[in-house]
C-alpha cells in the first residue's frame, strides 16, 4: 500500500515538474513581438526595390507614408493592391508615398504579381523578415500610416477597401 502511494506521488510530482518546465520554456522562447506603437516614431529601415533602388524610410520625411506589408499568396493582399495602386497615383503628387514590403518571397513571384496587376509604386522584399519583426507584424496585410514627421498615426490589419485607403491617404497628406 505504501509502495503504491509512493509511486502515485512520484508520478504526480513528475507531471507537475513537466508542466512547470513546459510553462517556463514556452514563456522564454515565445516571440515577444510588440507592434510599433501609434504616436511613436516609425523605426527606420532600408530595403532594395525590384529595380535595385535602395529605399530608406527616413528618406520620406516631409511626406506621408503608407507602409504596407503583404504577400502574393495572401487573398486580402491581392484584393487591395489595385486599390492601393489607384490611390498611390492620385496622392503621389500630393506628398503621400506608398512603401510596399513583401514578406520573404522570391523576386520572380513578386515581379510576376506586380506586372500582372500593373503596380506603379515601389515594392521591396523583406527576405529575412527583419523589418516585419521590427514592426511586430504577425498577420497580413498590415498597414502603418506614417506622417510627414515620421510618426506612426495609425496601424491597421486586414483587407482595405479603396474608400478606406483614400481616407488613410488624406489622413497622412502633408
Amino acid at each position: 500500500m505504501k509502495k503504491r502511494r509512493l509511486v502515485i506521488r512520484t508520478i504526480i510530482l513528475l507531471l507537475l515538474a513537466a508542466a512547470v518546465a513546459y510553462t517556463l520554456y514556452a514563456n522564454f522562447t515565445k516571440d515577444n513581438k510588440q507592434k510599433v506603437a501609434v504616436n511613436s516614431i516609425a523605426p527606420d529601415f532600408a530595403l532594395v526595390d525590384m529595380q535595385g533602388k535602395k529605399h530608406r524610410l527616413s528618406d520620406y520625411r516631409g511626406q506621408g507614408v503608407f507602409l504596407n506589408f503583404w504577400g502574393t499568396w495572401c487573398p486580402p493582399c491581392k484584393k487591395e493592391m489595385p486599390y492601393i495602386n489607384n490611390q498611390y497615383n492620385q496622392y503621389k503628387d500630393n506628398g503621400v508615398q506608398v512603401v510596399s514590403v513583401d514578406i520573404q518571397e522570391s523576386e520572380l513571384a513578386v515581379n510576376q504579381f506586380a506586372e500582372r496587376l500593373k503596380l506603379d509604386f515601389p515594392i521591396m522584399i523583406d527576405k529575412d523578415k527583419e523589418v516585419m519583426n521590427t514592426y511586430g507584424i504577425d498577420l497580413l496585410p498590415a498597414t502603418f500610416l506614417i506622417d510627414k514627421n515620421g510618426k506612426v498615426v495609425k496601424y491597421y490589419t486586414g483587407e482595405l477597401t479603396e474608400e478606406r485607403i483614400r481616407e488613410f491617404m488624406e489622413k497622412i497628406k502633408p
